[in-house]
Parts: structure tokens; C-alpha cells; sequence
């Protein structure tokens, strides 16, 4: 399995608890969206100056296999990579973990480019696949 080359930290705060006292379910597709979002930034593929509208991808599809209970206090992060780039979609993976390594969560997402303009998917821009496939040293689409 390919490495994640980009950890994001999480903060665990209260609010994210449910009653049994560890981190609701909810929480982990909001995690991953953080990082997520936070991954497109350091690409360079996304700004705090655009528009969410100008990102340009819907989730199509969400998995997420817990592994551990997660709790308030937590030092939290974590890993996303893209493992697959598509004609119109890419198939992003996470991994919720401590500092120390332990695994709480695993996870995908199916994402979608979309021209939200025109309201229709549309190919990955050549721009996106090439810094992509370079970051992840995924071998080049024939």
C-alpha cells in the first residue's frame, strides 16, 4: 500500500462527542473532509481566495471502516492520498490516527470534477492530474 505523503491535524473537541463519551461517527466524514479540502491547498489546487464553487468536485461516494473509539484530547491527523485518477473522478483514501501511529479509522471517497456553472461533470483538469500524479508518484494515464 502506497504511503500518504500529506497529514493534516484534527483537533477532537468536545462538541464532536457523542454520549457514550468518544467521537460521534458523523465526525470521521467531517475530519476527512477537513483534510481533504486542506490536501487540494497544499497542491495548490484550491485557495482561501476561490469560491467553494470554483473547487469544482462533488463527493459521489463515502466509506469509512472504524477501527478504534476515539476520544476528546486525542492529538489526531489524518493521511489522505489519491490512489486512483480517473476520466471524471478520483478515488481519494484516509487514515485516522494518533501521533503515535494508532489507527482509528480508515476511509474513501469518491470524487467527482464538476462545472458547477453548467451543472455537468467534467474531465480532471490536465493541471489537477499532472500535480497529482506527481505528488502521489502515480504512474502517468496512457
Amino acid at each position: 500500500m502506497p504511503a500518504f505523503h500529506f497529514r493534516h491535524p484534527i483537533e477532537v473537541r468536545y462538541a464532536d462527542l457523542d454520549p457514550q463519551g468518544h467521537v460521534n461517527n458523523a465526525r470521521f466524514l467531517t475530519y476527512f473532509e477537513q483534510a481533504r479540502v486542506q490536501y487540494l491547498v497544499h497542491l495548490g489546487l484550491f485557495s482561501q481566495d476561490q469560491s467553494f464553487l470554483e473547487i469544482g468536485i462533488i463527493v459521489a461516494e463515502a466509506t469509512v471502516t472504524f477501527k478504534a473509539p476515539l476520544y476528546f484530547g486525542t492529538q489526531a491527523q489524518v493521511g489522505v492520498r489519491v490512489s486512483r485518477l480517473g476520466n471524471k473522478s478520483m478515488t481519494m483514501e484516509y487514515e485516522l490516527t494518533d501521533t503515535s501511529g494508532k489507527l482509528y479509522a480508515t476511509g474513501a471517497t469518491v470524487i467527482v470534477t464538476f462545472n458547477y456553472r453548467n451543472h455537468a461533470t467534467i474531465s480532471i483538469p490536465a493541471a489537477w492530474r499532472h500535480t497529482i500524479t506527481r505528488f502521489e508518484q502515480l504512474e502517468p494515464s496512457p
